[in-house]
């Protein structure tokens, strides 16, 4: 099929993966109300449209926590990553070192650091979880450490995991889930072969040392339920702080008082993000949360944001909302999906072309002009 957008992308995802995946990736919790805001508030940012301006030279390039990178973007922590193609981490990370913007890795992966960090040219953020044990997430940041992760994301916004309905009914959980996942992995020949035989070993490779080293798929949603620690408060993230040397960006932030608390125990950024709608359905989209944020610590640490982002259109509408990158989540798990390596690469190229023009029509030509000047009105609050 023809690939010109996040949307191609998403369909091809569809048509390859077996259910299970697919709808772990598109899913949100309860009735998927903010995932679906995240997407219409976003296109709903209306940009002023300027004339006459020479942009004969547009740059989309940007500096984040003091790296020069291509475009003020970076493919956000995804769990599971792969599952949807073989050793998914990998690739990802391979396409995102070659154009020049940071890869994330998710704890939930199924390459461990190491794999990741030998197979890309570039260094990588890591993300990690709020767990119980502690003593495992100090080690887990050590590994980090030790690998040449440079930017540490720290998610908050999952004490508890959400009520995600897709999960029950596509197999992901739920009665008879090994069973209902082998058969549709049967129904999808292509990806059974290349994921499911040549894509061995499907354990999640950075808690293997805590769930066995024959950790799989089977253990994923049990082991969420059971070591995500929701007593943890601002004050315990003090001893994250002393032992993480590199940039700090805390995940999750969707309120002014916890970004100023993010920048109180001595963060360098926040993500202001619903987790794509996967936690709290109800609450704000990324989009209305942003600028209020941006007001209230703009000032002392790098916004970024994610959430509802499928093009490098709504990249320039979250820089104009007041962040300073972009996170892209689930337009890449679709592209990885979908194509691989070649997929994501794909992807990032039409974030750029789709940055350029948006810029040149709105009559900028560096991503440090892009701010509210570009809105058409007043973001709503």
């Amino acid at each position: 099929m023809i690939i010109s957008s996040t949307t191609d992308f998403r369909e091809a995802a569809r048509r390859r993966l077996p259910r299970f995946l697919f709808d772990y990736i598109d899913g949100g919790a309860y009735a998927e109300r903010t995932m679906a805001r995240n997407i219409s508030d976003l296109a709903d940012i209306a940009l002023r449209q300027r004339v006459l301006k020479d942009v004969s030279s547009v740059d989309p390039s940007t500096t984040l926590f003091g790296v020069d990178q291509a475009l003020p973007v970076a493919l956000a922590p995804v769990g599971l990553t792969g599952m949807y193609a073989r050793r998914g981490e990998r690739q990802a990370a391979r396409a995102a070192a070659a154009k020049g913007v940071p890869f994330c890795l998710s704890t939930v992966s199924v390459c461990d650091v190491d794999e990741v960090r030998a197979a890309s040219s570039a260094p990588i953020w890591f993300q990690l979880y709020v767990l119980r044990d502690r003593s495992f997430m100090r080690d887990l940041l050590a590994r980090a450490s030790a690998a040449g992760a440079t930017t540490l994301v720290f998610t908050v916004d999952m004490p508890v995991p959400g009520a995600r309905y897709r999960d029950a009914h596509s197999g992901m959980s739920g009665p008879y889930a090994p069973a209902r996942r082998l058969l549709q992995a049967a129904l999808k020949p292509g990806w059974a072969w290349d994921v499911g035989v040549m894509g061995h070993p499907h354990r999640l490779g950075n808690v293997a040392p805590a769930l066995g080293r024959a950790s799989g798929l089977q253990d994923f949603m049990g082991w969420l339920g059971a070591n995500f620690d929701p007593s943890i408060q601002w004050s315990d993230l003090a001893w994250i702080r002393d032992a993480w040397k590199g940039p700090l960006v805390i995940k999750g932030v969707l309120d002014p008082e916890d970004a100023n608390a993010a920048a109180d125990i001595g963060a360098d950024g926040v993500v202001v993000s619903n987790h794509g709608g996967r936690q709290l359905d109800g609450v704000l989209s990324s989009a209305r949360a942003l600028p209020a944020i941006a007001d209230a610590v703009g000032d002392r640490l790098t916004v970024l944001a994610d959430g509802g982002v499928r093009s490098g259109l709504d990249v320039v509408r979250m820089l104009a909302l007041g962040a300073k990158g972009v996170l892209i989540g689930r337009a890449y798990a679709y592209a990885l999906a979908a194509s691989g390596e070649a997929g994501v690469t794909q992807l990032l190229e039409l974030i750029d072309k789709e940055m350029r023009v948006a810029m040149a029509l709105t009559g900028v030509r560096a991503v440090s002009q892009i701010n509210s000047t570009v809105l058409a009105a007043p973001p709503k609050r």
